[in-house]
């Protein structure tokens, strides 16, 4: 049925069109006294208009896997069919990036895009799904404040991309307004119900989770400063430890000199209440301060040092330089 859908108002005599895309990135880090070279993520990004109202959107990414016989993984990242019904009005269905927060919502698996090399610390410790296959409604650019919004129904987590591994869905709200030229403010909600004997992240679920995701956004990019705060509220609640709160923010600000170079800081913080179950309970601290040279749209070069700061774990220091690009 949902491909009936797809399919109404298909015109075979538009032309198709198909992009194919890809960007990599090459790393050096310097961490523990020890000098290391490495080559990161390859993304291929392939989009294609199939009709006036039908296109398509696929990006996998090829990455390094240590358990893998030849070291490398293929990861099928995105997977996205989209119908455009009605304006600005789509309907969407395959694997998604989840629209829970800006980071999310804009940057794929292109690091030359990214504003820092990489992701904020709630993106690498597992406090939001990063993915979600389902089907969402979504609306762009609607009255004078730019209004958007996400409605989407999805694989919980625990799932694979091709079956739901319990009866419940995951249940995706986001809205967000720019009311001027790079201004973006937004907030969703997200919940899950994960289910007894979930893998998730290499650890198995002993008990039933309900898990709930509040989150708000403030971003700004424009001609001199750039601007990105987003904070998340997780709740994961059960019979036995009752509701924890885990709080993941972060705050992004950067500097636009003679258009090419951003010197940029990070400030990154994870509080988990006392009772956390779901996620790896290490209240961290983490601040980056970085320089980026963009030397055109699709060649970026950065210099970065992090400082992590873990009340169990410990503190830890690296330096990175990473050369990205895309073609």
């Amino acid at each position: 049925m949902t491909l009936l859908i797809l399919f109404i108002g298909f015109n075979p005599a538009h032309g198709q069109k198909t992009l194919i895309k890809g960007f990599a990135e090459v790393v050096t880090t310097v961490q523990d006294g020890k000098l290391s070279f490495g080559i990161g993520e390859q993304d291929l990004f392939i989009t294609s208009e199939i009709s006036n109202r039908l296109s398509f959107l696929g990006e996998t990414v090829f990455k390094f896997s240590p358990s893998s016989p030849t070291k490398f993984n293929v990861s099928i990242e995105r997977i996205i069919l989209k119908y455009n019904y009605k304006g600005n009005h789509n309907l969407l269905v395959g694997k998604h990036h989840t629209p829970i927060n800006y980071w999310n919502d804009t940057y794929h698996h292109g690091r030359v895009f990214f504003p820092t090399i990489n992701r904020p610390l709630l993106f690498q410790k597992h406090i939001i799904p990063i993915h979600t296959t389902g089907l969402s409604l979504q609306g762009l650019n609607l009255g004078k404040l730019k209004f958007g919004y996400d409605i989407m129904i999805g694989n919980g987590l625990g799932s694979s991309d091709v079956l739901d591994n319990d009866k419940y869905k995951s249940i995706t709200a986001a809205v967000h307004i720019k009311p001027k030229d790079g201004l973006r403010i937004g907030a969703s909600y997200y919940h899950d119900v994960i289910s007894e004997g979930a893998e998730i992240h290499g650890q198995t679920v002993t008990t039933r989770i309900n898990q709930s995701l509040i989150t708000g956004s403030v971003a700004y990019f424009g001609k001199k400063f750039e601007l990105l705060a987003e904070s998340t509220l997780a709740i994961n609640s059960n019979d036995s430890t009752g509701s924890p709160l885990t709080v993941a923010s972060y705050a992004y600000a950067g500097l636009k000199l003679k258009k090419k170079w951003v010197p940029y800081i990070r400030v990154d913080n994870l509080n988990y209440q006392s009772g956390e179950f779901l996620f790896e309970a290490d209240n961290t601290t983490s601040f980056v301060g970085g320089l980026r040279y963009e030397i055109n749209f699709l060649a970026v070069v950065k210099l970065e040092y992090q400082y992590e700061h873990r009340e169990i774990a410990g503190n830890e220091n690296r330096v990175t330089a990473q050369f990205a690009i895309g073609f």
